[in-house]
């Protein structure tokens, strides 16, 4: 069978993907294709469960409009498919003076991109949402949630599914070729081949490698950060009630040490951000030659190196210390010690980064041929999967002509 499109990747923006291009063609043959043994099971799956409310990303971009308008949709497919999810709100905290500045202009990033009924609150105010934080100022965002991420990609396949009974999913296949003709691409798979006439990419940490094996000449290389999460014990879950962040430092691509009650109930602290040397690789000392040598063959991991080099040092220096992790936790919750946390999962997150060692922060979809590729989608593209999976159906349909 030769199937019209075939979404490559089973995570969430995959899926997103793949159910927002089926519901708007409900007659298009679509195949979905995951190289692990179940979806959502790397970026999607190991990420800290939130649904971003759209404070953070510069107004205008892809990042911010996809978030809020993403936000919305997956509050409503939650509540619609009985996803585990509580739009229970968050703090944003200030724990210094120096903090403020940049405090305030990720409030006004916030009101810029319509988050709704954010407020600044005062040092009191703070303790009324969360007693145990100690801070000088902060940031109540009411529209910030929590969700089961694997849960919900696996909501948005089966309905996708029972859109068209000739679409499928395909399990346990990586795709390792794509050979081109002139009207459709044989996908190469492990045991298996399969053609379409249409292909979109949202491969995460595999992106770029997929992107050269598709013909593209793209300069950037995905390098792999993995973040490591303590959890609290019971007996300091107490401390926390829903979600308690910083003010992020602006010259580090990654928003710091949070809490996070999640939709089990348990309670994560973290995570860090380290270089891995696998870029699937979720235990400390996990390592893959081929990553390894991809990555710092690359110049700009050089760059991004030399450029944090104090932020990577005390982040390496956290990831084997728990007393260090503690004390960066104390900065929020002073109460904590080392008996309240114990140490819990990692996941791994997707840079592209440039030759310049510059984080491409934005979303990026490149459209080539008979093919779309998904090249970057870090944080929030969990909470804006649903509005990407959307506008990749509307783009695929101009694009590819379906309709």
């Amino acid at each position: 069978m030769v199937y019209d499109v075939a979404v490559i990747g089973g995570g969430i923006v995959g899926a997103a993907t793949f159910y927002k291009l089926q519901k708007r063609n409900p007659n298009l043959n679509i195949i979905l294709i995951e190289k692990e043994k179940k979806f959502a099971d790397h970026q999607t799956g190991n990420n800290s469960g939130v649904i971003h409310s759209g404070l953070y990303y510069t107004p205008g971009s892809l990042k911010a409009q996809n978030c809020v308008k993403g936000r919305h949709e997956l509050v409503q497919f939650a509540k619609e498919n009985k996803v585990p999810h509580d739009v229970c709100g968050k703090v944003v905290v200030a724990t210094k003076k120096s903090e403020l500045p940049f405090m305030d202009k990720i409030f006004d990033n916030g009101i810029a991109n319509g988050t709704e009924g954010i407020e600044k609150i005062t040092a009191q105010q703070i303790k009324e949402h969360e007693p145990h934080v100690q801070g000088v100022a902060g940031i109540w965002v009411p529209v910030t949630g929590i969700i089961d991420y694997r849960d919900a990609t696996e909501k948005m396949i089966a309905n996708a599914l029972g859109l068209n009974p000739q679409s499928k999913t395909v399990l346990g296949e990586e795709v390792i070729a794509i050979e081109k003709s002139d009207s459709k691409s044989t996908i190469v798979c492990s045991t298996e081949k399969f053609e379409a006439n249409h292909l979109i990419f949202c491969a995460g940490l595999q992106a770029d490698r997929l992107a050269r094996k598709d013909g593209v000449d793209l300069k950037e290389q995905v390098v792999g950060f993995r973040g490591d999460y303590y959890e609290l014990t019971e007996q300091a879950k107490y401390k926390v009630k829903n979600l308690i962040y910083p003010v992020p430092n602006p010259d580090f691509p990654f928003l710091g040490v949070h809490f996070t009650r999640m939709t089990d109930g348990e309670i994560e602290c973290g995570p860090n951000a380290v270089f891995t040397f696998k870029r699937e690789g979720y235990g400390k000392t996990d390592f893959n030659l081929r990553d390894t040598f991809d990555a710092l063959t690359y110049k700009g991991t050089w760059k991004l190196f030399f450029g944090n080099a104090k932020f990577g040092i005390n982040e390496y220096r956290r990831a084997f210390s728990k007393k260090l992790f503690l004390k960066t936790l104390q900065e929020l919750v002073p109460s904590l010690t080392m008996d309240d946390i114990r140490p819990g999962r990692s996941g791994v997150r997707a840079l592209l980064l440039g030759l310049d060692g510059d984080t491409r922060d934005d979303f990026r979809i490149e459209y080539r041929g008979n093919s779309i590729h998904v090249l970057n989608a870090p944080s929030p593209a969990a909470t804006a999967s649903l509005a990407i999976g959307g506008q990749i159906a509307e783009k695929a349909e101009i694009h590819f002509g379906l309709k």
